[in-house]
């Protein structure tokens, strides 16, 4: 019980004190100041939020994208059929785009899959045109408020 309590102390104790020391040895070489604050950031434009948007919906869609794609038999044909439903047997057919995987007239691949990348994919092109839209609507504007001024 001494050593685990000897080596608690060790573990925590010692370099916690040695940062409290150090903190103080800067502090004092400093003259005692406190950190000077940030100073406040732009707010986000709409242009860029979409583009986070878009970025969020590209990703998102690669993800699905990839899961949908782990069902299909790469190497070993007869194997996707064997982990997907239990049969071992060749599929019947088998796409990438949109993702299927038929094994003896049953899709291996979930349902929601399709649907999940017609979304996305409509939400990364919607919101990519929109930041585009956005952005040259405010260099536009910005322009003209520097020709005014």
């Amino acid at each position: 019980m001494a050593t685990l309590i000897g080596t608690m102390i060790l573990a925590i104790g010692l370099p916690a004190w040695a940062g409290i020391t150090y903190v103080g040895l800067v502090r004092a070489r400093r003259g005692d100041e406190l950190p000077q604050p940030r100073p406040p950031r732009r707010p986000r434009s709409p242009a860029r939020k979409a583009a986070w948007g878009a970025g969020l919906a590209y990703l998102a869609g690669g993800a699905l994208h990839l899961y949908g794609l782990s069902y299909m038999p790469f190497l070993f044909p007869e194997d996707a059929c064997w982990f997907g439903v239990g049969i071992k047997a060749y599929p019947d057919s088998s796409s990438a785009l949109p993702v299927s995987l038929v094994c003896r007239g049953i899709e291996v691949v979930p349902w929601w899959v399709n649907p999940g990348l017609l979304v996305l994919a409509v939400t990364a092109v919607a919101a990519t045109v929109t930041s585009v839209v956005l952005a040259v609507r405010g260099s536009r504007r910005a322009a003209a408020v520097r020709r005014g001024a």
